[in-house]
């Protein structure tokens, strides 16, 4: 590795740092202990290149860690010591496992100087007395690396950042034996370090033309042929593939949930997101398609519907899927033809042929029908007095949002109205967790979306609930600089649970809490809304603001997303 070979000596820290600076890492999330405690002065030394951010929790790092790897396509880096980062900030990684985003976790066995085999407070070697960090770890990551010797951490970060970055990619870890973090690195007669980047350039092979041409031909064949599109194509190369492919051939465009809004919404290619909690015009899109053409989506069971015999329809229907792991293509269903390569390389060869040009007015008609067919929208909402319906928060937002927004969203009834009822307009605008969908995301997804596109206005949608879980991100952002919009539908509980529960409310209604006053204890903007015209002004006025801000709205418990969901 560059600059390990001087005469100076170098410390494992140093290497480590260094060799993330190779990699290009730009931002480390943390609340440290141990292990990158003893790091810090390394990394402050790095700060020009690798900026270090502190937040007040381990779940908030791993939040913005998967969501920066999730939008620049590069590992995010989340560290933290052992017992912590495998527990408080597993809920990160979790969302990185089953999203499938680039993340690189490095943490260590917390096991302060040599002391794992004697029962020391949290040690996490696995030696008796003590929990497992590598077991834990190995639960959730693509893989997991143990250095035990200086040169093995270096070339365990390598390595894990490669395997995180290639298909399907997603989190790995790096765990480190706490006492080599100090110690100096001993000149090695055969073990020798090479720069990062000799492991880090993989050329993927293109798809096969064959398969491709099969593909294009039973496209030209359908009469209502629906390209089903997920995850792996949410990125501006993907994006485009899929909206020149959809109208050159009329072809309809439903989209898992990790990808709503991967085209826009409202143009005459969209049905929308599909499943249990998507829009009604997707799923009777993909119900009467003759054929459907899957790329980059694992076909999961909220957006299929939870397997609902009369929705996807092997045998009945032709499918094709496209994906860039071979055990993701037939792997949820049985299908015609299975191509494994990457979705953008497909879509760009499959554009080289006639998937029936001659039946686009015809497909356009009948995407338009089922648009007519399936308002988002069809009933007037009524809420209680000084109290704002979901509806009401999704109009404000819809007539808010332009191309120089982000929208994040976090769990729970907010969320179904957003993806139900919510048409994005401008691509790639909604960052969504998906992968395991857990309640709290959306604050620190919100922050880490500002750091990566400090140019545009971020807002995120969230509830009571999820907003109490990780509110701390506030104080983050007001340190960091980052100016989100959090809007907090607060109806005093678990909103989808007590939807689901129906007339039986057991443990789903929260005492009343004043989160814009907690915005203001914590350096924030607070402003607290009771109808929907000063809901509209409060996220005017924070557009131009220099600082964080938290709008708390009054929302009818009793505005259900049993109303929207298309059970």
């Amino acid at each position: 590795m560059d600059g390990l070979a001087s005469a100076a000596p170098v410390t494992t820290k140093q290497a480590i740092v260094r060799t993330l600076v190779e990699l290009k890492v730009d931002y480390a999330f943390t609340l440290p202990g141990l292990g990158v405690t003893w790091m810090l002065d390394e990394f402050h030394q790095a700060r020009d290149a690798l900026r270090v951010i502190l937040t007040r929790g381990e779940q908030v790092a791993s939040i913005m860690a998967q969501v920066v790897g999730r939008l620049t396509g590069k590992p995010g880096l989340y560290m933290g010591q052992g017992p912590f980062a495998s527990t408080t900030g597993a809920f990160g990684i979790l969302e990185a496992y089953f999203a499938g985003s680039p993340m690189l976790v490095l943490t260590d066995t917390s096991c302060y100087d040599g002391f794992g085999m004697y029962g020391v407070y949290q040690t996490m070697t696995g030696d008796y007395g003590a929990a497992d960090v590598r077991a834990v770890m190995k639960t959730m990551t693509k893989s997991t690396f143990y250095a035990t010797e200086p040169h093995e951490a270096v070339y365990a970060i390598q390595q894990a950042y490669k395997q995180a970055s290639l298909p399907r990619q997603g989190p790995t870890a790096v765990v480190l034996k706490s006492p080599i973090i100090r110690r100096e690195m001993p000149q090695q007669s055969r073990v020798q370090l090479y720069p990062s980047h000799g492991y880090q350039e993989v050329a993927m092979p293109l798809p096969d033309p064959q398969a491709i041409e099969a593909a294009a031909d039973m496209a030209a064949a359908a009469q209502r042929p629906v390209l089903i599109v997920g995850n792996g194509m949410q990125n501006p190369r993907g994006r485009k593939l899929v909206a020149d492919l959809a109208d050159r051939f009329g072809l309809a465009v439903a989209t898992s949930y990790n990808a709503k809004g991967l085209v826009d919404e409202t143009s005459a290619i969209s049905v929308g997101m599909l499943g249990t909690w998507g829009m009604k015009s997707a799923n009777a899109a993909v119900e009467g398609a003759d054929m459907l053409i899957v790329v980059g989506a694992s076909l999961g069971a909220d957006y299929i519907k939870f397997r609902n015999p009369g929705f996807i329809k092997p045998g009945v229907q032709r499918i094709v899927q496209i994906d860039v792991d071979p055990r993701n293509a037939g792997w949820v269903y049985p299908v015609d033809l299975a191509i494994c390569a990457d979705g953008g390389d497909a879509i760009e060869a499959l554009l080289g042929h006639d998937l029936g040009a001659h039946r686009r007015g015809d497909r356009l008609n009948w995407i338009a029908g089922l648009q007519a067919a399936h308002a988002v929208r069809d009933t007037p909402a009524r809420a209680a007095p000084n109290m704002l319906h979901n509806a009401d928060v999704i109009e404000a937002l819809d007539a808010f949002l332009t191309p120089d927004d982000m929208l994040t969203l976090d769990a729970g009834t907010n969320r179904i109205w957003a993806t139900t009822t919510l048409k994005i307009r401008t691509p790639g605008q909604l960052v969504v967790p998906g992968g395991i969908g857990g309640m709290g995301w959306g604050a620190p997804a919100a922050a880490a979306v500002k750091l990566v596109y400090p140019e545009k206005n971020v807002v995120c949608l969230t509830g009571d609930g999820g907003f109490a879980m990780t509110m701390n991100v506030m104080a983050t952002c007001v340190q960091e600089k980052l100016p989100i919009t959090v809007v907090v539908a607060n109806n005093s509980g678990l909103g989808m649970v007590r939807d689901n529960l129906k007339d039986r409310r057991i443990a789903v209604d929260f005492s009343p809490t004043d989160f814009a006053q907690i915005a203001r204890g914590m350096g924030c903007r607070g402003v607290s809304v009771t109808t929907p015209a000063q809901l509209a002004a409060a996220l005017a006025q924070a557009r131009g603001s220099d600082v964080p801000t938290v709008i708390d709205v009054a929302v009818d418990p009793a505005s259900s997303h049993v109303d929207v969901s298309d059970y």
